[in-house]
């Protein structure tokens, strides 16, 4: 039996998600074949996994554009994860790895702040993963993403993740079924996608397998390799604050993450920037941190706050994660409060 005819049968016996107007899905049957040739997956059980997937209809309305602008709202962005509840299941969490930690900072230079901060704006530490059926999310967003102007590119990303588990999971001897994940099949501590864990993830526990779900060793120290492999400085500031000339912040704030300006340009612009040990001829980028109703925050982003941009392509999670970290670490360098009872009596 040929591989169309293959495709054809299983989508008879239903599954929408595999069928087109004519039988099988011609984009389902070319993604079984290059399974087939790159990976060396076998036709018929892989079209069979394929087959079974149950649509995730949540999962595509909520990748959906607004159909209205959004508008953007620093400070109740902000508020969502620089709060006490977050915040002391930070200081809980860096208590109990505070030597993993530590170990990762000496290994790949990325502070034990920053890693506490990804951590926590991704799922606190844990307690939100994600309910999500990854496998039927990645086949519903590969093969039957809503419409939308970015749907072809969007379709793309989906495929080349559902090509990764698959593959991720054959290798590791998992379950494709096991694991849940957020609404675009991100998993784990970190909400690494499949790509992500197979070319990022370790296994920090030493425990010979890689498990961002249950070993917070393995999402540490997986965390810290990704922000290493994407350019983290050691020793490097992340973001500072701007002041003086805001109106000159405003024009040349363009939204990007990319670096531009130099500070020595920033200054000589009327930025008032923070002195330090960075030399004037740093290239750094101006971020704007909007809010409806009140000024606009401004802040100094240098190479290390770009990389975090890479972790998640926005200013408001990459200023968050910055002081959410900051926040805990503050906490955790202050004194412990003592409360002291005083007895009735005798002093």
């Amino acid at each position: 039996m040929t591989l169309h005819k293959a495709l054809s049968t299983l989508c008879l016996l239903g599954g929408s998600l595999l069928q087109g107007a004519s039988g099988a899905n011609p984009s389902v049957e070319a993604f079984v074949q290059r399974m087939v040739e790159r990976h060396h997956f076998e036709a018929l059980p892989l079209t069979a996994l394929l087959q079974q997937a149950q649509p995730q209809e949540r999962a595509r309305d909520l990748v959906k554009p607004p159909a209205l602008p959004v508008q953007k709202n620093w400070q109740v962005y902000r508020s969502r994860f620089i709060e006490p509840h977050r915040i002391k299941a930070g200081i809980a969490f860096w208590r109990g790895h505070r030597d993993t930690l530590a170990r990762a900072h000496r290994d790949y230079g990325v502070p034990e702040e920053i890693i506490v901060g990804i951590l926590g704006v991704e799922t606190i530490y844990g307690r939100n993963t994600g309910t999500f059926p990854v496998l039927d999310t990645l086949i519903t967003l590969s093969f039957n993403y809503p419409e939308a102007p970015n749907k072809a590119g969007r379709s793309a990303l989906f495929l080349q993740e559902l090509e990764a588990y698959l593959v991720w999971c054959r290798d590791s001897r998992q379950d494709p079924h096991h694991w849940r994940g957020s609404y675009t099949g991100a998993m784990g501590l970190p909400q690494f996608l499949p790509s992500s864990i197979q070319k990022w993830a370790v296994d920090f526990d030493g425990d010979g397998r890689i498990d961002l779900q249950g070993s917070p060793a393995d999402a540490i120290g997986s965390v810290a390799n990704y922000l290493k492999a994407h350019g983290w400085e050691p020793g490097k500031p992340v973001d500072l604050p701007l002041r003086g000339n805001l109106e000159a912040a405003a024009a040349r704030a363009d939204g990007v993450p990319e670096l531009g300006p130099s500070l020595g340009e920033l200054r000589k612009s009327g930025m008032l920037v923070p002195q330090g040990s960075q030399s004037p001829e740093t290239r750094v980028m101006l971020v704007d941190l909007p809010s409806p109703d009140r000024p606009t925050e401004f802040r100094i982003g240098f190479r290390n706050f770009q990389v975090l941009t890479l972790y998640n392509r926005s200013f408001f999670y990459a200023t968050a994660v910055s002081d959410l970290g900051k926040a805990v670490k503050a906490r955790m360098k202050s004194p412990r409060r003592v409360k002291i009872r005083h007895r009735q009596g005798k002093p």
